[in-house]
């Protein structure tokens, strides 16, 4: 898809934004009001170990490691404590609750896809589950997988959601890999195909399907997968994520796309305010520094922008980091183009505090490990850089596989990396846990 232009793609989550129309049409999805007293649902939030990496983008899904650092340099001998094969094809990151690892994969010549388990400190397989089998979705590109979206778990459970026969679908198993529920949370129209990862919140599961015909944003009890809520979203496709972050005294969900960067209420459904601005399709989850939120979209506008908690502008430009998210610390904004150029911003003020060519092309999203970051290219080549805000400080550059498309996981010093490579003509997927020569706490 790359070669294309014009592109837009997924991130593990990547789609993408030519004009191609659907080869048909789907049913709409009908809007589900809250009840009534949904606004007043006093389930607790969610509680992990500094270990796990329960979701996409982690236990916060910024990105952002807690815990001893991950090492700055590895290769197929160095530093690598197992390597586990993953039998068929996917983009869905790994991960970690306790002392397993969590993914998606699709066999796309049995036309299946599944949920897999490994044991964190050998790599053993420890389950796979089958979900669908047939179904598989034609209108796919090429870059996409049909097993793109990252699992997420309660501590209880896991939610995998898969396009499938033209809907999207939210399986909840139990950590043995027994299916407890699946639920049609609605129809969806594919132009390349589905990425977003569903997000928990309280007693939810939060999940966006936006598409051109008209897609949805919805919530579903984690406990049943009944649907609470479910609104409609702007007849157009985008491929983001969405996060609940604090903003001012509120917890918000908020997500990129549509031309639009919105929030609303986690537990209603309820729109908060939507901010014109960032592009048709986004990619990339929102991250926030201090009371501040930041976007940036790409097809077929471009827009990085920051917003403030009641959705007013505090700055916005004409860059763009399409398919990677964000991420950001201490009062900074780190930025990795898909073209390869790294950019820093100061938060509050949007200045470009240095810019970067490091070359590649760049699907998965930034992860900050002590005080370094993380970025892996399409090639399975990772630049490691200092997190400094004055200038661009290049660590390493580790080669891994031959291609990069699943965002890695953390946990306790390890790092969990899934590649490809196609030795002697045949591709094969393989998960790493890198960590330091002397071995991470279980």
């Amino acid at each position: 898809m790359s070669r294309l232009a014009p592109w837009v793609l997924l991130t593990l989550g990547w789609v993408w934004g030519c004009g191609r129309p659907p080869r048909d049409t789907v049913a709409p999805t009908a809007e589900i009001q809250a009840p009534a007293d949904a606004a007043q649902a006093n389930e607790p939030n969610l509680e992990f170990a500094p270990t796990d990496w329960p979701m996409w983008r982690g236990a916060q899904a910024d990105g952002v490691a807690v815990g001893p650092a991950v090492p700055s340099t590895w290769s197929e001998t160095d530093n690598v404590v197992w390597r586990a094969e993953v039998p068929g094809r996917g983009h869905s990151s790994p991960i970690v609750l306790g002392d397993r690892v969590f993914l998606e994969t699709a066999n796309e010549q049995a036309k299946t896809q599944s949920v897999l388990a490994y044991d964190l400190k050998t790599g053993s397989v420890l389950w796979e589950t089958e979900l669908f089998r047939d179904g598989f979705e034609s209108e796919m590109h090429s870059e996409n997988t049909q097993a793109t979206s990252t699992l997420a778990t309660d501590g209880e459970r896991l939610f995998a959601s898969f396009l499938n026969d033209r809907s999207i679908w939210l399986v909840a198993l139990d950590l043995e890999g027994t299916e407890q529920w699946r639920t049609n949370v609605g129809t969806f129209a594919s132009k390349f195909g589905y990425s977003a990862s569903p997000t928990l919140y309280r007693g939810l599961v939060l999940l966006a399907a936006d598409h051109q015909q008209g897609g949805f944003l919805a919530a579903l009890r984690r406990e049943t997968g009944d649907v609470v809520w479910r609104r409609n979203r702007p007849a157009k496709s985008s491929y983001a994520s969405p996060r609940v972050v604090r903003l001012g005294t509120e917890d918000q969900l908020v997500l990129c796309g549509c031309n639009l960067v919105s929030s609303f209420n986690p537990l209603t459904g309820a729109v908060n305010w939507e901010t014109r601005g960032s592009a048709e399709a986004g990619v990339g989850t929102l991250v926030t520094t201090g009371d501040l939120l930041f976007a940036s979209a790409g097809y077929p506008e471009q827009e990085t922008l920051a917003v403030r908690p009641d959705g007013s502008v505090a700055w916005r430009n004409k860059t763009k980091s399409y398919c990677p998210s964000l991420l950001a610390h201490e009062g900074h904004v780190y930025q990795v183009a898909d073209d390869g150029i790294l950019r820093c911003y100061e938060a509050a003020s949007g200045r470009e505090t240095w810019k970067q060519r490091i070359g590649g092309r760049y699907r998965v999203s930034p992860v900050l490990s002590g005080d370094q970051i993380l970025i892996t290219d399409m090639q399975g080549r990772t630049t490691v850089f200092k997190a400094d805000p004055e200038k661009y400080q290049q660590v390493a550059v580790n080669q891994l596989g031959e291609e990069g498309f699943a965002s890695p996981a953390i946990s306790a010093g390890r790092l969990l990396l899934r590649t490809a490579s196609s030795g002697g003509g045949q591709r094969k997927e393989t998960l790493y846990c890198i960590a330091g020569s002397e071995k991470p706490a279980p």
